[in-house]
């Protein structure tokens, strides 16, 4: 669907066919792979036994858990390959989040620099280490979504994800329609980041405390690396 505020100078300057994958930090596959398998094993032993013994509800939970890990695991493949995709086949942007597969068409994207939460912001500089955020927006819906350096492979492929981000955003022109759904004033994209939705962040505290897990721990099992955030 034409916007009508579409840059054809700008549009040829895009690749115009081929695939563009940006694929997951191999330290984060890692850590999830070494996580999930043995936590696997022992919830479908666990859940295997009470079952036996007829302890149907700790049963149940026990291979509820081990289906949450298995997916987990299954995931840490799929964004080794990629985390977030720049298709220029099908002119769209896809992206991995959680178990979710999220496509955003060139028409309707535009970019944003984006910033940590509090709670990055406070690990980043105890950590000593600079991250940079970039916010994916579809300017037709509620909710955008962010990566970051900590994300991706390398710096360099996120330098090169921002560049694209920033070319198609300009080329097509989305941010620039009638009807587009603003960002919030408040949450100042260029300079701050906009926070994860609270619906989230309940669900992490349930299935933290159903497993005896920080939330923490449960945010970086389930993949929520590209935080979903309200506009």
């Amino acid at each position: 669907m034409s916007t009508g505020f579409e840059n054809q100078e700008r549009i040829a300057k895009l690749p115009q066919e081929g695939v563009h994958c940006f694929a997951a930090n191999t330290k984060q596959v890692k850590n999830r792979r070494i996580v999930t398998v043995p936590l696997m094993i022992i919830f479908l032993a666990l859940g295997i036994y009470m079952l036996v013994s007829k302890s149907y509800a700790i049963g149940a939970c026990s291979l509820v858990a081990f289906v949450i890990f298995l997916l987990v695991f299954i995931q840490s493949f799929l964004i080794a390959n990629y985390r977030v995709a720049v298709d220029y086949n099908e002119k769209r942007i896809v992206l991995r989040y959680r178990f979710s597969l999220i496509t955003i068409p060139f028409e309707n994207f535009d970019a944003h620099i984006g910033a940590p939460d509090r709670a990055e912001e406070m690990l980043a500089s105890m950590n000593h280490v600079a991250v940079k955020y970039l916010v994916l927006d579809n300017v037709f819906e509620d909710a955008c979504y962010q990566t970051s350096t900590k994300d991706l492979a390398s710096s360099s492929d996120f330098d090169q994800l921002m560049k694209e981000a920033f070319d198609i955003a300009e080329a097509y022109g989305a941010k620039y329609c009638d009807g587009v759904i603003k960002p919030d004033a408040s949450l100042g994209y260029d300079a701050k980041s906009a926070e994860a939705k609270d619906d989230d962040l309940d669900v992490d505290s349930i299935v933290a405390d159903a497993l005896n897990l920080d939330e923490s721990q449960v945010k970086e099992l389930a993949g929520d690396n590209i935080p979903e955030a309200e506009q």
